[in-house]
Formats: C-alpha cells, structure tokens, sequence
C-alpha cells in the first residue's frame, strides 16, 4: 500500500446556509482499498462525497495523491480519476441504455478502449446488455441502480465513490449489488461507500468511518465495527 493516500480529507467543513453538515471531517482511502461510510440520515455522508467532486464551497483539505484539489472545478474532478456514483440514480430516462453508458464515458476519446468498457459493464451486469436499447425510464429501480453504477465505470475512474446504490431495492438485488462492488473491488479498484444498510457494507469493506453530526464518531476495520455490538445497537442498527 502507498505511504500517500489516493484521497485525503483534513478538517473538511460544508456548510449549508447556517447549518454545518461536515464539522472539521478527516478521512483517508489508499489505493485499493474499500473504504465506507455509515451513519443515519443527515450525518454528512452525502455531503462528503459532493465535497471530493466540488459539488458544494468548502472548507479545509482535500488532497489528491496528495496534492491539493482547492478550486479545482467538476469536470476536472472526473478527469483526475474520481468517479461519482449519486444518489436516486439519477439515469436519463429517455434515452437508452447504451446512450447512457456513452454518455459516462463523456470526457474520453479512446473509442477502443470505450467499446473494451461497454462489454466489461455487460459482463457486470447482463441484463442492461439485454435491455441496451431500451429506455432508461423503462427499467426496474434495480436494473437503474445497475445502470448508474454502470454509467460512472465508463469514466474509467481510479476511485469509484457510490452514494447509497442499495437504497429501496429488493434484499436480492441488494446483494446482487454488493457482489458486483466486491467483485471490482478484487480487480484492484478503490471504493468509497456512502451506505445505510451497515451488514451489507461492512462485510465487503476493508475499513469504515462511522459519522454523527458531521463528525466521525468512530473508526477503523470494518470487521471490528461489524462485530462491536455497542456500536451495531447506538449507530448501525443493531
């Protein structure tokens, strides 16, 4: 594992309006890792993630390969490797499939290496091969779901982060999901997982940050937090 962490964030701040969301926020994912977030509703995860891709003004470092991502705008974001998966899917509903496929690979200009990617994302996922020119709006939630986490691969992005890509699917395509997460995983990609269903996270994660208020109430390998029962019954669920 590198010395210098792939993303490192330093007393990271996100204000909305009177409301600080992130209060002073520190985190670090090394290359390779599969790194979550876990905490209730309006505890910053979401907020984290909009920061690292320059969606909203903060405060505080974010570094990138250990240089400064200060000013740095969206779109170069995305070209420096970091990928954004949101949450709702957010899929063009009227156009297909495959258009919203060509579309995450927006920013690229190697037509080989994008057709490499669009059958690499059909192995992943065999039924958005099977519906490629259907409609986005057409598909189940689950098969959005696939098709969302499909749309950032084709950026080609060094660190994928993914912002509840499980939320209101079925148990089945939940783990269905989550395979598919492991899976890259294993081939060497690095994961950042903004996720609610803590037992699914935890048993793919390397390591997890559990956040309170905008701050990290509690850190470390996601094996020990799965097993920490205090921790499962205050923030995880039980």
């Amino acid at each position: 594992m590198n010395r210098t962490p792939l993303l490192q964030l330093q007393g990271l701040r996100v204000r909305y309006g009177n409301v600080l969301a992130l209060q002073g926020l520190d985190l670090t994912v090394h290359e390779g890792e599969l790194v979550t977030l876990l905490g209730s509703n309006g505890a910053g995860k979401s907020s984290t993630l909009r920061a690292i891709s320059a969606l909203v003004p903060t405060e505080g470092q974010i570094l990138w390969r250990g240089g400064s991502l200060g000013g740095v705008p969206p779109h170069r974001i995305v070209r420096l490797g970091i990928g954004h998966c949101p949450e709702g899917r957010r899929v063009i509903s009227r156009q297909s499939v495959l258009a919203n496929l060509e579309l995450g690979a927006w920013l690229r200009r190697d037509q080989a290496g994008i057709r490499h990617d669009l059958e690499r994302c059909f192995d992943l996922f065999p039924r958005l091969a099977e519906r490629r020119h259907q409609l986005a709006g057409s598909l189940s939630g689950g098969e959005q779901q696939m098709l969302a986490i499909a749309r950032a691969l084709m950026g080609r992005p060094t660190l994928l982060m993914l912002d509840e890509p499980s939320l209101g699917l079925a148990p089945r395509l939940v783990a269905e999901v989550m395979q598919v997460l492991k899976a890259l995983h294993r081939e060497g990609l690095t994961l950042l997982l903004v996720e609610q269903n803590a037992n699914a996270a935890l048993a793919i994660a390397d390591r997890a940050y559990v956040l309170i208020s905008g701050r990290v109430a509690q850190e470390g390998p996601a094996s020990a937090l799965r097993d920490d029962e205090q921790l499962r019954a205050a923030y995880l669920g039980g």
